[in-house]
């Protein structure tokens, strides 16, 4: 981590990859900044809105936090403040890094971004877009079952690599699983509230039981089908059979 610099600029405060991003300022957390550049390349479906951005590091995804729940209906984007190294964007920041560190599947975190406010802040995050990725749950709808079942054996195989690395992913779902179907290469994406920790059978557990009540919401009929698939792949990993 290194390569990391932080810097104060219009009351924001920046965490950024210089191997990445030479320069930054507060314009990248500026939505007129990029429609003036004509960079806005369109959004994703989450909680809030992901941009896409074309930057100098290449195109990447401008998330800006936003609560869920009963809770965001009011507060929508605002965290108690605890110091900067408890914020939201800071550890998201960190631990994207530490996993790609590791040589796992994640994007490449480019700048976090956190605004004081009094006792209360806000924070966006910017990673570099993955090539050809879309979530796992475009497919979960269209795809045909063979090729589903080869795709879905591959998610399987790769969240068991995060789990023997030791990450408990809070909010496995199909939208935080990306996938290129033409080389069956999968991702894993946001990691707000994610921990690394020693690896767990009971936090693996918890968060396969996640991903299993996401597939019951989009095809009850279909969610043993796809569980079955997912978990062939997770165990044929190697770092299971070990």
């Amino acid at each position: 981590m290194s390569n990391f610099q932080q810097l104060k600029d219009q009351g924001l405060i920046i965490l950024y990859d210089t191997a990445q991003i030479p320069q930054i300022s507060a314009d990248w957390f500026d939505l007129n900044y990029w429609q003036k550049q004509q960079a806005v390349l369109g959004g994703a479906p989450g909680r809030g809105t992901s941009l896409f951005i074309e930057t100098p590091a290449g195109e990447a995804v401008w998330r800006h936090y936003h609560r869920g729940g009963l809770v965001g209906r009011c507060i929508k984007d605002s965290y108690v403040w605890q110091g900067l190294e408890k914020t939201r964007a800071w550890q998201e920041f960190k631990l994207t890094a530490k996993l790609l560190a590791m040589g796992l599947p994640v994007p490449t975190p480019l700048a976090a971004c956190v605004k004081p406010k009094g006792l209360v802040y806000s924070a966006d995050l910017i990673t570099l877009r993955l090539p050809a990725a879309q979530p796992l749950m475009d497919f979960l709808k269209a795809n045909d079952p063979a090729t589903l079942s080869d795709l879905l054996y591959q998610v399987g195989k790769t969240v068991q690599q995060f789990h023997a690395a030791g990450l408990n992913h809070v909010d496995l779902n199909p939208r935080n699983i990306l996938v290129n179907p033409a080389t069956n290469k999968v991702w894993l994406i946001d990691f707000d509230r994610c921990q690394l920790t020693r690896p767990n059978a009971t936090i693996a557990a918890s968060n396969i039981n996640r991903l299993e009540r996401a597939f019951t919401k989009l095809d009850a009929n279909q969610t043993r089908r796809w569980l079955q698939d997912f978990m062939a792949g997770y165990a044929s990993s190697e770092s299971f059979r070990t």
